[in-house]
């Protein structure tokens, strides 16, 4: 809906990982450098790891783009929770090789063998890339270590890039995996992207779909998007694209920190229980029973984002407040505040509802009409 009205020729905050979407922040050619470095080695492993949503497959599918297909064979297996004969099969595939169904450990490995002996000779490097391999077992990356171990005319067939969540690097501590860590090139890690480079990312993902500043970013909008999205790319684009629908449901053309705010803030409401499990309904901000205390209740404590994890009010604790008039007031007030901020919520989202309905509605007719048979000259 988004695209249409702010005049876009694509979704620029598409979830799913993209090479032409590479970012090139600090952090993202820091590791991009590390990577280049060790492909040029030739042999071994390459280790990457990032937190989820870092860029780390867009970042190495960019990279494998930039590489001569004339003296390189690539291929990328995701690795997540498979095991030793998976990774040699799906390796064998990645290649474009057949293996025979059934095929065993030993006819799997003579076929890679071959085939990256075949390449060797024509003059090309094999590179097999393992995503997710932060679940990956023993064995399987054991096999991954065997192949390494091949070799053609004294020089190594096969290079081997790892690519997993920061809890692979644990995995590779350990003292069974000593020999593979022998055989590792080179190894970096993936960060979020700094404050200061979150304005070039959206702006360069914008005009990868034809931006033209409609709508406009303000800077606190671009400061309350690295605020809540910490920087992670894939955060960003999740905060982005609701951010750009919210503009189009409202018909803004100048979206700022206040609209991101609100926008995060539904994000995380929506996730969250309106019941506790005992049935009681959850006041955001209100008393702690087993203290008789009650924190959050002044007036200068706004609803935020995780409102719906607080304590739960209970009729017994509100017969405690009887004789505590100025802290029953505290409460009346804040509950008070926080009601009146669900009821202009409320009817925002049924404005926005509404007009969602009559773009729908709009759409549909447009399309009926379109079905319509045409009379004949």
């Amino acid at each position: 809906m988004y695209v249409e009205h702010y005049g876009l020729s694509g979704h620029p905050f598409q979830l799913t990982p993209d090479p032409h979407f590479f970012f090139g922040s600090t952090v993202h050619n820091r590791v991009k450098s590390y990577l280049t470095y060790g492909i040029a080695q030739g042999e071994g492993f390459v280790i990457v790891t990032g937190d989820v949503g870092a860029g780390k497959t867009t970042l190495v599918g960019h990279l494998l783009d930039t590489l001569d297909p004339d003296r390189f064979r690539c291929a990328k297996i995701v690795t997540s929770q498979i095991g030793a004969d998976d990774v040699l099969r799906m390796a064998a595939t990645g290649f474009g090789l057949q293996p025979e169904r059934g095929a065993t450990k030993a006819e799997l490995l003579t076929l890679l063998s071959d085939f990256l002996a075949a390449r060797q000779e024509a003059g090309q490097r094999c590179l097999l890339v393992a995503d997710e391999c932060q679940n990956l077992p023993f064995d399987a990356l054991e096999e991954l270590r065997m192949l390494s171990n091949l070799s053609v005319d004294g020089a190594p067939p096969l290079q081997t890039l790892l690519v997993g969540q920061p809890q692979f690097r644990a995995t590779l501590a350990t003292p069974n995996l000593e020999q593979l860590r022998q055989r590792v090139i080179a190894s970096c890690h993936l960060g979020p992207i700094d404050a200061s480079e979150v304005e070039g990312y959206i702006r360069y993902r914008l005009e990868a779909v034809d931006w033209r500043g409609d709508p406009e970013f303000t800077p606190d909008a671009i400061e309350a998007v690295h605020r809540h999205a910490e920087g992670v790319p894939r955060r960003v684009n999740i905060l982005c694209s609701r951010l750009l629908l919210f503009g189009a449901l409202e018909d803004l053309h100048t979206l700022d920190g206040q609209a991101v705010t609100e926008v995060a803030e539904d994000m995380a409401a929506e996730g969250e229980a309106v019941l506790d499990r005992e049935g009681a309904a959850r006041v955001p901000g209100a008393l702690v029973p087993s203290t008789g205390r009650y924190h959050g209740s002044g007036p200068a404590d706004t609803p935020g984002p995780h409102a719906g994890a607080a304590t739960p009010l209970h009729a017994s604790a509100l017969r405690d407040l009887a004789g505590q008039p100025e802290e029953l007031v505290a409460v009346v007030e804040n509950m008070e505040q926080r009601i009146a901020h669900l009821e202009d919520r409320a009817r925002r989202h049924d404005k926005v509802f509404r007009r969602t309905l009559t773009t729908l509605s709009d759409h549909l007719e447009e399309f009926i009409d379109g079905m319509r048979p045409r009379s004949q000259p």
